[in-house]
């Protein structure tokens, strides 16, 4: 299981390096929600893996630049990679909300978690693009695996 998660973040940071290069590209012509909606993406992103790890999190709407999503998303990714080869899958993380609530899930659950709010908010930002008349990058999974 571990390899299957290693692979999905190989997958998401791909194309989020991939999308941030076109968003950069097609500035002028974005949505006002984009910028915000990829920021929070990287900082929920973040977020969970702070969780884990007992570090500081960012805040969830924090704006960032599409440059420094690029570099976040990055150390997102680099972190993830560290939790996922030294941690155990079926461990129990115990954690607060940002309404500070108290929670406890399996590290498996986290992954799949922050693996699936991507894809959301992804797609979102690909039904930005198409709205401001920019033809988006095919960011399918399959996609990924035939390169």
């Amino acid at each position: 299981m571990k390899e299957f998660f290693k692979d999905i973040f190989d997958y998401h940071h791909h194309f989020n390096q991939k999308i941030l290069q076109q968003l950069q590209s097609y500035s002028s012509n974005l949505s006002e929600r984009t910028q915000p909606l990829f920021s929070h993406i990287i900082n929920a992103h973040q977020i969970w893996n702070a969780r884990v790890a007992n570090t500081k999190e960012l805040g969830v709407h924090q704006l960032h630049s599409f440059s420094e999503c690029k570099n976040l998303d990055l150390l997102n990714y680099q972190k993830t990679l560290t939790i996922i080869n030294e941690r155990d899958l079926d461990e129990t993380v115990s954690y607060q909300n940002s309404k500070g609530m108290s929670f406890t899930n399996t590290l498996q659950d986290i992954l799949f978690h922050i693996a699936n709010h991507t894809t959301h908010h992804r797609g979102q930002i690909i039904s930005d693009l198409r709205a401001s008349g920019v033809a988006p990058i095919a960011t399918d999974y399959i996609f990924f695996k035939r390169k």
